[in-house]
């Protein structure tokens, strides 16, 4: 999966926002009738955002809760504790045994999770949701401001934090990967991990939670690629750092599972049970699995507080560059009146998301995450990737695409991207949409069955997303003047250059338009006489007589673009329009949108 989509679509993502200096609504200039797949990605990051941001202050719940001398999920007698509670080492015979059946015991780390932080015997289901919890509910503030303080002033502020958010996790996992393949029964987890099970291959759902591990690790399909992308200078070798970086996830998530399962196999010896009665998936393992497993070894606290701060950090990562695509694609697209006041629109943006979360706060929250978590970013992103994909290769074109690689990097992409992007991407995700409509399975959280109405507002939230397709186009046709069978052609056309963006503002177009020599029918570039015809990547475009000699003052290598603009500033009304030679080192200064 990371071969045949994630290095490709990572890439092609890359390529484009850094050719166009553009966000993921924008960079539609290079096909309007497709601005829909750009809307539909800022749909899936927002729910995204939304839920993420709760799961963030889950974590910081448990990192308060860790700055004690005895962890509170380490023994049962409390308040929210029941009958069943059973602290699994304390039981054990004097052969190192547990005599009881655990399947109709509880755990202390997991009647903390669910009925204390999640209250959730105070909801009867996501019909019911129960009251606000207040301690969650400032968490989630306090998750909010975080993110906010740290996208105030863009990428400055956020890239800054990054690299003490990006680079701090590695060392306390590798704290917990030492301190976890030291433990006796280490071994029987690590075991257990590295043993394939071919039979799950059959299951629909196994495909396309890799899949979406991908898209969750990579960015990919989310916008944020495209979003800190167009802030790299022209020519940064995004072909060096996308296998830096995919090959770096793969490999971190590795030694990852090491550190996870060297510590699940020490749990699996002390409690005497097989190692896959131990492990759990989704929120299971971090807030209730790990937990325990921390309660088994000396100075607990301590550990508990590096493994909650690791997921801290790495939370905040992500929740970064959410924001950030949203804030910078709105702001692209209504540049005069939000640039200006970005740090404000940021605020209003987070508040509003912050007050759309309360609803996860409740007693019944859970389900509404476990919702949101299955729908908003699952056969959505996936339709959102195909379309984005399709519309680069199929219409913009994979020889317009790859020749504008070349003027950035000075090569073209050999034959592996070329295949993935034309063919064995975009087909194996359609296949994986295919199967898991035909394999659909029903959301659920532990032995609660969602009710018909909750499933199907989760595929009603997944349809939306798809759904801003067709509707772009739509808006994309009925905006486009011309014979309504002209209108689909002419928006599948570029309505002008993707490099034209690289201006900064149109001032600097004015100024040097103003500054240019006129009244030679050629264009001088260089040293080089260029003819009236000229070819782009755009296709070849001829320049209406009389044609004014332009100056291009560059560096040598700098490539140049072709740019149509309106000369409605400039006095000399015996020519209309200007073919603009600009040289391509202007780039998105950091921290401007």
């Amino acid at each position: 999966m990371l071969a045949i989509c994630g290095i490709p679509l990572f890439f092609l993502e890359l390529s484009l926002g850094q050719f166009s200096s553009l966000g993921p609504l924008a960079v539609w200039k290079i096909s309007p009738l497709f601005k829909g797949a750009g809307a539909a990605m800022l749909l899936i990051v927002g729910l995204v955002a939304i839920y993420y941001n709760m799961i963030i202050a889950y974590v910081l719940f448990y990192l308060f809760a860790s700055l004690t001398s005895n962890l509170p999920w380490e023994h049962c007698g409390n308040w929210w504790n029941t009958d069943l509670c059973l602290e699994h080492r304390a039981s054990k015979d004097g052969n190192g045994a547990l005599p009881l059946n655990l399947t109709s015991t509880v755990s202390p780390s997991e009647e903390y999770w669910s009925r204390y932080v999640l209250h959730i015997q105070g909801s009867r289901g996501i019909g019911s949701p129960g009251q606000i919890r207040w301690n969650l509910c400032l968490c989630l503030l306090l998750a909010w401001v975080i993110v906010f303080l740290c996208i105030l002033k863009g990428v400055k502020s956020s890239g800054k934090v990054v690299y003490f958010t990006a680079t701090f996790p590695y060392l306390i996992l590798l704290m917990l990967l030492v301190r976890g393949v030291t433990l006796p029964g280490a071994w029987k987890g690590i075991q257990f991990y590295l043993t394939p099970q071919f039979h799950h291959l059959l299951s629909s759902k196994v495909w396309i939670e890799a899949a979406l591990q991908i898209f969750y690790s990579l960015g990919v399909g989310f916008g944020g690629l495209l979003t800190f992308a167009s802030y790299n200078t022209f020519h940064q070798n995004i072909y060096r750092d996308t296998f830096i970086v995919t090959l770096g996830n793969a490999i971190t998530s590795i030694l990852a599972g090491f550190a996870i399962f060297s510590v699940l196999g020490y749990m699996s010896q002390e409690l005497g049970v097989p190692v896959d009665q131990v492990a759990k998936a989704g929120p299971g393992l971090a807030f209730v699995v790990y937990p325990q497993a921390m309660t088994m070894l000396p100075l607990s606290p301590f550990w508990s507080f590096l493994f909650f701060f690791m997921l801290l950090t790495l939370g905040l990562d992500s929740q970064f560059a959410f924001l950030e695509t949203i804030v910078t694609a709105v702001t692209d697209e209504f540049p005069y009146y939000l640039r200006p006041k970005k740090a404000v629109f940021s605020g209003l943006i987070c508040v509003a998301m912050y007050l759309m979360g309360l609803v996860l706060t409740t007693d019944g929250g859970m389900y509404w995450l476990v919702l949101l978590d299955d729908y908003s970013a699952s056969f959505g992103l996936m339709v959102a990737v195909i379309t984005t994909c399709l519309a680069v290769t199929r219409v913009y074109g994979i020889q317009r695409f790859c020749r504008d690689i070349h003027m950035m990097l000075g090569f073209k992409p050999g034959l592996y991207f070329r295949a993935c992007w034309l063919f064995l991407s975009p087909a194996t995700l359609l296949a994986l949409l295919v199967y898991s409509i035909v394999k659909y399975q029903p959301s659920e959280y532990g032995s609660y069955r969602f009710p018909a109405w909750a499933e199907l507002l989760g595929i009603l939230m997944g349809l939306l997303s798809c759904l801003m397709i067709p509707a772009g186009m739509l808006v994309a046709v009925l905006r486009e003047e011309g014979s309504l069978w002209e209108h689909p052609a002419q928006q599948c056309l570029p309505n002008h250059p993707l490099k034209a963006s690289r201006f900064p503002s149109y001032r600097c177009w004015k100024q040097s338009l103003n500054s240019m020599p006129k009244g030679h029918p050629t264009c001088e570039w260089q040293g080089r006489i260029l003819p009236r015809h000229v070819t782009h990547s755009l296709g070849e475009v001829t320049v209406p007589p009389p044609f004014p000699r332009v100056v291009a003052q560059t560096n040598p290598g700098d490539a140049v673009s072709v740019l149509p603009v309106t000369l409605e500033a400039v006095p000399e009304p015996w020519f209309s329009a200007l073919w603009l030679l600009c040289c391509s080192g202007s780039s998105r200064p950091a921290g401007q949108p």
